[in-house]
Parts: structure tokens; C-alpha cells; sequence
């Protein structure tokens, strides 16, 4: 890692086998762990917590304070788990007093020009591709993948598996294991590619497929739909999760697609 035109901190605890590139600078009060790349140009600033395994590409700000006028200086953190990737360009902001911190999981890759603001939480084996600006304090769930351009306003909660099409606006919650399309942002079916590609049985995604039938597709309300789906369907732990997710949502969730799927 000795690299003479990089800047490291005498103060950051670096990993003996960490590469870091030409022109990088790490401030005081960074963790980066084993097998780490850091390329050129970063800036790692006061507060990261970088696991191992991670490749951090060109351009990327981690930690910076958050762009949030309520900030007071308080000490945060931006956590990001192992074998992340983050590419060029990727701003990820280090948490405010309301959680202390932002967190991203393992396993995730954050393209490049994503925005990832205070306090959000981002699971494990996540994809947030190129453009995309999370504001602050949402939640990602695992394995779920935003595509590219998407702005998700503040305080969104995205459930796991949910897939979210490219240059949408999310301004409502979206329930694990749907898509997510069309303008305003709405229901447009189950990610059922996906679960199969995770191992989800057949009987499973159909299991899933109803339950968003209900909710969606026979004209209840949420409320009616919740109620049909507690006492018709067995609890098992995907349909508890969906409505978990659903009666936990305090911004509510998205609306089905009113046109021909």
C-alpha cells in the first residue's frame, strides 16, 4: 500500500494488503479492512468504516458530511460492508444524529454517479445502478436492484428483491419481491426472474404472485386486501414479510398500474 503519492492519515487503520492508487487521500478515523483496492483520486474522509475485499473506483467521495442543513458536526459514520464495489464518481455521506450512521451491506455494487445520502441503509447483495440519488434516510432491502437515474425521495423504504425500473421517480414505498415501473411509480407484477435466479421455488413465486393479486389486481382497498390475505393464505415467512412491509410503511406504498400489464 506504500504509495508516495497517495495521502493516508496517520491516524486511518489501513489493512497491511490494502492497495491504494496515486493522488487518493484517507483522513483521520477511517477502518479499511484486508483486500481492499482504493484507485486513484478518492477521497475518504472522517467517519468510513470499508470492509474487505472492496473495489473502490476513481472519482468516488466517501464519508463526506451530509447535505443536510440540520447537520451539527456531530460524529457519524458511513459504513459499507465487504466485497462492495463502488464505482467512479459515487458519493455516499456518513450519517446525522437521527441514526449516526449510513450503511451500505455486503456484497453490493453501487454504479457509477450514484448518490447515497445521510443515514440510508442499503442490504446486502444490492445493485444501485449508474445516476441513481437516494435521498436521505431510505431503505434499500437485499437484493434489490434500482435501476439507472431513478431519484428516490426521502425516508422511501424499498422491501427486498424488488426491482425498480430506470428513470423512475419513487415517491411511495415499494413492497419486497414486485416491479416497479410507469409514471407515477406503480405495481407491474412480481420479480419473478429474479427469485428464480435466488432459488425461490415455483410454488413459492406463485405463493408470492397471489398475494400481490389480492392486494392489487381484485379492487380492494389495503386494508380489505390485508385482512383477506391474513385469513385465506398461511402464514409463512414471505407472506408475513409483505405485510410487515405494509403496515410499517408511514409514506404508504405504491399503487397498481390501472393500465394492461
Amino acid at each position: 500500500m506504500n504509495q508516495p503519492l497517495a495521502y493516508v492519515h496517520p491516524g486511518a487503520k489501513i489493512a497491511k494488503n490494502v492497495v491504494i492508487e496515486p493522488f487518493t487521500t484517507i483522513h483521520n478515523n477511517v477502518v479499511i479492512g484486508d483486500g481492499t483496492w482504493i484507485g486513484s483520486n478518492v477521497t475518504i474522509m472522517e467517519g468510513a468504516r470499508i470492509g474487505k475485499n472492496c473495489n473502490i473506483f476513481p472519482g468516488a467521495v466517501i464519508a463526506a458530511v451530509p447535505q443536510d442543513l440540520k447537520f451539527g458536526g456531530e460524529d457519524s459514520l458511513a459504513i459499507i460492508g465487504d466485497n462492495c464495489t463502488i464505482r467512479e464518481c459515487v458519493t455516499i455521506n456518513r450519517g446525522t444524529i437521527a441514526s449516526g450512521q449510513t450503511v451500505i451491506g455486503n456484497n453490493c455494487l453501487i454504479m457509477a454517479a450514484a448518490h447515497i445520502a445521510h443515514d440510508c441503509h442499503v442490504g446486502d447483495n444490492a445493485i444501485i445502478v449508474n445516476g441513481v440519488l437516494l435521498g436521505g434516510h431510505v431503505t434499500v432491502g437485499n437484493y434489490a436492484v434500482i435501476g439507472g437515474l431513478s431519484a428516490v425521495h426521502q425516508f422511501i423504504s424499498i422491501g427486498d428483491h424488488a426491482m425498480i425500473s430506470g428513470g423512475s421517480l419513487l415517491r411511495k414505498d415499494v413492497p419486497p419481491y414486485t416491479k416497479a415501473a410507469k409514471e407515477p411509480l406503480s405495481y407491474v407484477g412480481i420479480n419473478s426472474v429474479g427469485l428464480r435466479r435466488r432459488g425461490f421455488t415455483l410454488e413459492k413465486i406463485r405463493e408470492i404472485q397471489n398475494i400481490y393479486r389480492i392486494l392489487y389486481q381484485k379492487n380492494y382497498n389495503t386494508t380489505q386486501a390485508i385482512g383477506i390475505i391474513e385469513a385465506e393464505m398461511e402464514a409463512t415467512p414471505e407472506r408475513d414479510e409483505i405485510i410487515d412491509f405494509i403496515r410499517n410503511s408511514s409514506r404508504g406504498v405504491m399503487k397498481g398500474y390501472t393500465g394492461n400489464y
